[in-house]
């Protein structure tokens, strides 16, 4: 499989085609350079950023085994894989300097360093980004309420296997996420456009519209201001767009990809890692290097040194 570029594309603001692919919905764009955005928090809660809605087919919680092969992923597979991926280009988070450390509060009133996401269901580069982050949080925290999804399944990258955060929960003591997922994978019938699942706060908004743009983000020309994939790790690292190609997953179900992890030479399993572990040097430099024995490790050892992180 040849080396693809990371990916990422512009929100809808049309009204896709009913019973086809989308029309004009999106600006399918290749970088080669995915940024993670400053969001430094390991978030003890993970909490919505507005109402939810459901799915055409209602929430589908993620069965107990995947979960387990997801979120307990090998110590060795991290070391083995470091950010190497001989079947696409997996891109670390941007780093920013000089701006005010996005917080919040977590379940035991701690405040600590939030990390914020911005996606949709029916985006296939947030579900291939997806995959990554989770794997890269549970390092320092758990996961509660996620459950299976899959991108639209008429556009660019089809039906790719992941998950969605709009029940999502996550207690950390280091760092605390929110996600949001603004539309669902189908087409609302009344409005003939995705149907709305969950919208960003003002403040949320007012993040996305400053650092998911040009200044910020320089691979972005000023029409991709607004991309998804949208993280902040706390305002220090940025991420705009997946890390890796949505089609390095083509062709796998989420159980298969979900039991590759254990293994440090799946090619498939290589991109996430390699992702995951960028990610977790991201949030390491927000958690003071805590918990050491993550933090400390050969992988994210690698990571923080291709980024070149102290």
């Amino acid at each position: 499989m040849a080396k693809k570029p990371a990916q990422r594309y512009r929100p809808p603001t049309k009204a896709p085609a009913r019973g086809g692919r989308p029309a004009g919905l999106f600006t399918w764009l290749a970088v080669g350079l995915v940024i993670v955005v400053v969001a430094v928090l390991v978030i003890i809660k993970v909490t919505s950023g507005g109402t939810s809605g459901g799915s055409a087919t209602g929430f589908q919680p993620t069965d107990p085994t995947t979960f387990a092969e997801l979120t307990k992923v090998p110590v060795s597979v991290f070391n083995t894989v470091g950010v190497t991926s001989p079947v696409a280009t997996v891109t670390a988070p941007l780093a920013l300097k000089g701006q005010p450390e996005l917080t919040s509060t977590s379940a035991s009133g701690k405040k600590l360093p939030e990390i914020l996401y911005i996606g949709a269901e029916y985006c296939p580069f947030c579900a291939a980004q997806r995959w990554a982050t989770i794997i890269a949080l549970s390092r320092f925290g758990t996961w509660g309420g996620l459950g299976n999804q899959s991108s639209y399944s008429q556009d660019v990258d089809p039906n790719t296997p992941s998950f969605t955060f709009s029940h999502a929960t996550y207690k950390s003591k280091y760092v605390t996420f929110t996600g949001v997922e603004e539309f669902a994978d189908y087409i609302d019938p009344a409005t003939n456009y995705y149907a709305l699942l969950q919208q960003p706060t003002a403040a949320q908004t007012a993040l996305i519209k400053k650092y998911d743009a040009h200044k910020y983000i320089p691979a972005l020309t000023t029409s991709e201001a607004g991309s998804i994939p949208f993280i902040t790790f706390a305002n220090k690292f940025l991420v705009a767009g997946a890390s890796y190609s949505p089609t390095t997953l083509a062709g796998s179900t989420r159980s298969q990809i979900a039991a590759g992890l254990s293994n440090a030479t799946s090619p498939v399993t290589e991109a996430i890692i390699a992702s995951a572990n960028y990610q977790t040097a991201a949030v390491c430099s927000l958690t003071n290097m805590q918990p050491a024995n993550v933090c400390t490790s050969a992988g994210v050892k690698t990571a923080k040194k291709a980024m070149g992180l102290k």
